[in-house]
């Protein structure tokens, strides 16, 4: 099974202002999750369906969608909304089974082949469904099959609030006359290269020779046909995996030609990336930093660390060093910090470099991370952030 909530970002953020007092549901008008308008990095996040039928498309610039409709709503989102409905939606689906892969926010695939007992996947779908309705007020499509991609597949088929499937004796009948570039996860880039090779369904890459296209596109040649004719042989991955690199970007509002106000746009990437390693309980071996220009060119720096850690001071005065080195005095649109080598905090041996002044330097940052869960991860903030805010905008 395949679920994927309607509309995420747009029906989460309607349902949590209708419980804190508000009259207006947005997904009755015109409306748009995005950012801010009067920045360059705005765009459709989530759309309503009134905001759709405008033509609005998820992806494309604000300023294009209030040309398209000039009374459309834009609200900004809020992540911890989306992570909150995100869990109860998980917390539900858990009562069916204890295979769930998140595949994103707002979709999950689910394996109930040992779970229906003298129920049909057809009859838990509809069960499910009505429950999320009912208990969560939001709308999902479900996709049911024997394999994860067609389940995917199926679940995109018309919309909102529908139940699909896609076995293997329907692939034919529901997927073969669809658009080559409606197949999952089939590249942008990819879709002219098919096109001259009069591949403009799916059925005709999945009647395509796959030795030709193994010899065109390689290994994902192989994939694609695959993919065409619904083979797919992985499996729910429902176990904790941990991540192997941490990190956090943002575009900034307006070009930044300043070493100082650099640093403290790096410091506010440094806490959230240290605090994302400090509630996976890994540290980090290694500091990455990088920037891109307004011309658009991209360039990075890394530096292994002296000693793994999740200490937010180590890792900004190293990824500071990394940044004086890079930097030569260009106009910056977006500054990135990413650590890699990350290791489980309780198997890496201990250093001589694990001093006592770093110690409690650890103790401080897990304070910091108890006020901040408990009141609001922007509470409280370093005094050398201050003033920069505004200009940050993280991914």
């Amino acid at each position: 099974m395949h679920i994927d909530v309607n509309n995420a970002f747009l029906s989460w953020f309607a349902i949590w202002r209708l419980k804190n007092g508000e009259t207006l549901d947005i997904r009755e008008i015109p409306a748009v999750i995005g950012g801010d308008e009067s920045k360059r990095s705005g765009i459709v996040l989530a759309k309503s369906n009134l905001a759709k039928k405008f033509g609005i498309v998820t992806g494309e610039p604000l300023y294009q969608a209030r040309k398209k409709c000039p009374e459309i709503k834009v609200f900004q989102g809020d992540f911890k909304v989306y992570r909150e409905y995100s869990n109860k939606l998980y917390n539900l689906l858990s009562e069916y089974t204890h295979k769930i892969e998140r595949f994103s926010i707002d979709e999950c695939f689910l394996d109930l082949t040992e779970y229906l007992m003298n129920s049909t996947l057809l009859d838990k779908a509809i069960e499910i469904q009505k429950r999320v309705n009912e208990e969560l007020e939001f709308t999902v499509n479900i996709g049911l099959s024997s394999n994860k991609l067609l389940a995917k597949m199926a679940s995109d088929f018309e919309k909102p609030n529908k139940i699909h499937t896609l076995y293997p004796n329907e692939i034919e009948k529901k997927m073969w006359s669809l658009p080559i570039g409606e197949l999952f996860m089939l590249g942008r880039k990819t879709i002219p290269k098919l096109y001259n090779m009069h591949i403009k369904i799916i059925g005709d890459l999945a009647k395509f020779d796959k030795n030709e296209l193994v010899k065109k596109f390689g290994k994902h040649g192989k994939i694609m046909w695959e993919y065409a004719n619904g083979i797919d042989d992985s499996e729910v991955i429902y176990k904790y995996e941990p991540p192997k690199s941490i990190g956090n970007s943002t575009t900034l509002a307006k070009d930044v030609q300043n070493l100082e106000d650099l640093n403290k746009i790096l410091l506010t990437l440094a806490e959230h990336v240290t605090y994302r390693l400090r509630k996976y309980n890994m540290v980090a071996g290694v500091v990455n930093v990088g920037l891109r220009t307004s011309s658009f060119r991209d360039f990075s720096h890394q530096s292994k660390l002296d000693f793994a850690t999740s200490n937010t001071k180590e890792i900004y005065l190293r990824a500071k060093e990394l940044l004086k080195e890079l930097y030569n005095g260009e106009s910056i649109r977006l500054v990135s910090l990413k650590v890699d080598k990350l290791s489980d905090k309780n198997e890496t041996q201990l250093s001589l470099f694990n001093t006592t002044e770093n110690k409690k330097q650890e103790k401080l940052d897990e304070a910091l991370d108890k006020i901040k869960e408990k009141y609001g991860y922007e509470k409280i903030t370093r005094a050398g952030k201050l003033g920069m805010e505004k200009n940050v905008k993280l991914k």
